[in-house]
């Protein structure tokens, strides 16, 4: 008798053994599977902080790109205006002056102003 509860605790056990060997093989492949997705997470955030890392740089360059374009649109103006003032007649009837936007009409900082469409010069003299 002694014997048979001895073999059946045993069992018991064995099978609670066992079961906690699978729960611990669950476990790793989770934790395997966890560590996979953080690797991943910490790869996609480097990439994402190498690509940002360059942004202020790029904003620079726009800024200065943005004002020497300002400059470029402004002396177009003023050559228009001056044209369209002490030009020949064939070349003041088709002169139209650019139009910079100020401040207050621009909707946000990419905004460059307004260019009015220009007619190609006459051909009449």
């Amino acid at each position: 008798m002694y014997r048979e509860w001895q073999e059946k605790k045993a069992h018991e056990i064995s099978k609670r053994q066992e079961e906690i060997e699978n729960k611990i093989e669950v476990a790793d492949a989770l934790a395997i599977k966890l560590l996979q997705r953080f690797n991943h997470s910490t790869s996609t955030m480097k990439t994402a902080s190498q690509h940002l890392s360059g942004v202020h740089g790029l904003q620079v360059e726009i800024g200065e790109l943005k004002g020497r374009l300002t400059e470029v649109i402004s002396n177009c103006d003023a050559l228009c205006k001056r044209i369209a003032v002490e030009g020949p007649e064939s070349l003041r009837s088709s002169i139209k002056p650019f139009t910079i936007a100020t401040a207050e009409t621009c909707s946000s900082s990419s905004s460059l102003g307004t260019v009015s469409k220009t007619n190609p010069p006459s051909t009449e003299e």
